[in-house]
């Protein structure tokens, strides 16, 4: 019997690439899985009747529209926070409301989501934040805004572990480097310069990446938080 059999799971931002592929993961081992979506309804739709989950839509830009999700969800077993925006091109140049919303999505999501959901989980419950391997590393220009906002979830991640600690509740961050999705395709036009950095020179798979969060989620990792887990080929190595 799988460990996540009629666990409650929430993942923020699932109706594609990465976010998709934690979905069909929990609910593959018996996870009662909730989803949100911002602008693919379509996309969502299909998840939710493929995987037995349920999707609904939400702004994850919205403080408030967050952290009502996370309390109508109630008490939560594993929170994935996975909806993330990046925004690309000179710092200098940059509409700052553009910025402004990314730091909202990036950033204040993910925190006020783990403190909301820290309220109601029980013993041992489970809080992973997807972040990036350009937390640690940046290695083109035109992405400062998004290296911040990564880079960010680092010090959540640290300091909400000490603060959930004593109940059992873990906290981390994964890292992922350049992932097969939509949004940065295999054979798309920054494949040769990504995998110029890259030990393993191919993307990864959201299911990869998807079979690091069930690990963080599952009962072998209950002495690991306040840590970043990087899955990227080496990219930032």
């Amino acid at each position: 019997m799988s460990f996540f059999k009629d666990k409650s799971v929430l993942v923020l931002g699932g109706s594609r690439g990465i976010g998709a592929a934690i979905v069909r993961r929990f609910a593959s081992e018996g996870a009662a899985v909730r989803f949100t979506f911002a602008g693919s309804e379509q996309a969502a739709e299909q998840l939710a009747a493929e995987t037995g989950s349920s999707a609904v839509e939400a702004d994850s830009s919205d403080r408030d529209v967050v952290i009502a999700q996370v309390r109508d969800s109630g008490p939560l077993d594993v929170l994935v926070v996975n909806a993330g925006i990046a925004i690309f091109g000179d710092s200098l140049e940059q509409d700052p409301d553009a910025i402004e919303r990314l730091f909202r999505i990036n950033i204040h999501a993910p925190y006020y989501a783990a403190v909301e959901a820290a309220r109601k989980m029980p013993q041992g419950g489970r809080i992973i934040i997807m972040g990036s391997v350009n937390g640690d590393r940046m290695p083109v220009p035109g992405m400062a805004s998004y290296a911040v906002s990564k880079s960010a979830l680092q010090g959540l991640a640290r300091g909400l572990a000490r603060d959930f600690g004593p109940r059992g509740i873990t906290i981390n961050v994964v890292q992922p480097g350049p992932i097969d999705t939509d949004a940065n395709p295999a054979e798309g036009p920054m494949k040769e310069l990504m995998h110029s950095f890259m030990a393993i020179k191919r993307h990864g798979r959201p299911e990869e990446v998807a079979g690091m969060v069930a690990w963080l989620a599952g009962p072998e990792a209950g002495f690991v938080t306040g840590a970043m887990h990087t899955i990227d080929g080496a990219f930032g190595a």
